[in-house]
């Protein structure tokens, strides 16, 4: 059965309403910033919580939701992610990296060192679901689950929480740490929390509109 919307451009709401309503969120989104200096400071899990019910109403290919968010706090299970992520981040600076990519990554200053998947309160680890014993076949999985990713991102920053995005390569240890079926693959870690009242974010310069926004 069909539902409505209502009507979406309210007369109640100007276009200058509209406007002032978009800048303002773009303002605050302009804020976020990625953090890999954390406060073990507890956060409400009813936040990450209502963060997580706003990531699940992205769309997706056949409305069929392909995405899973393991909620972690549990500090052993912090620690055994650590550790295992670290064995392939050493692998991945070491050897896997190309001196390319390793450039790329200079200014951000990152290595294989991951503290703040234990130093989080919380570490939400997505999940694509793909076709299983009680799953059915997925459409545009990647596409659905990075939409529905990107609303986390844009939640738990409107509510006052940093987040990072940390994607080890390969993931599939997540399984095993987190408890999943084989037919849920690992899309992403990312650390929740405070920042640290000392934590520092690298110097960088967002591209300015008029270098993404094409007009047709």
């Amino acid at each position: 059965m069909a539902e409505t919307t209502g009507d979406l451009e309210s007369d109640s709401q100007t276009s200058g309403d509209m406007v002032r309503t978009a800048r303002t969120f773009a303002d605050r989104m302009a804020a976020r910033r990625s953090i890999r200096h954390f406060s073990p400071r507890p956060v409400p899990l009813e936040v990450v919580e209502e963060a997580i019910r706003a990531a699940a109403t992205a769309p997706s290919g056949a409305n069929l939701q392909p995405w899973r968010f393991v909620v972690v706090t549990d500090a052993a299970r912090k620690r055994r992610l650590r550790e295992a992520a670290e064995a392939e981040e050493r692998e991945f600076y070491a050897r896997r990296a190309s001196a390319q990519w390793l450039e790329a990554l200079a200014p951000i200053g990152t290595d294989w060192h991951k503290p703040f998947l234990e130093v989080a309160p919380v570490v939400i680890v997505v999940f694509e679901v793909h076709q299983g014993p009680r799953t059915p076949k997925p459409y545009y999985v990647k596409e659905s689950v990075g939409i529905a990713v990107g609303v986390l991102i844009t939640a738990l920053h409107h509510a006052g929480l940093a987040t990072l995005t940390h994607t080890p390569s390969p993931m599939r240890f997540l399984n095993e740490v987190c408890e999943r079926p084989p037919e849920e693959r690992p899309y992403l870690v990312m650390p929740v929390g405070y920042p640290a009242p000392d934590a520092t974010v690298p110097d960088l310069v967002r591209k300015p509109l008029p270098e993404v926004l094409i007009r047709r």
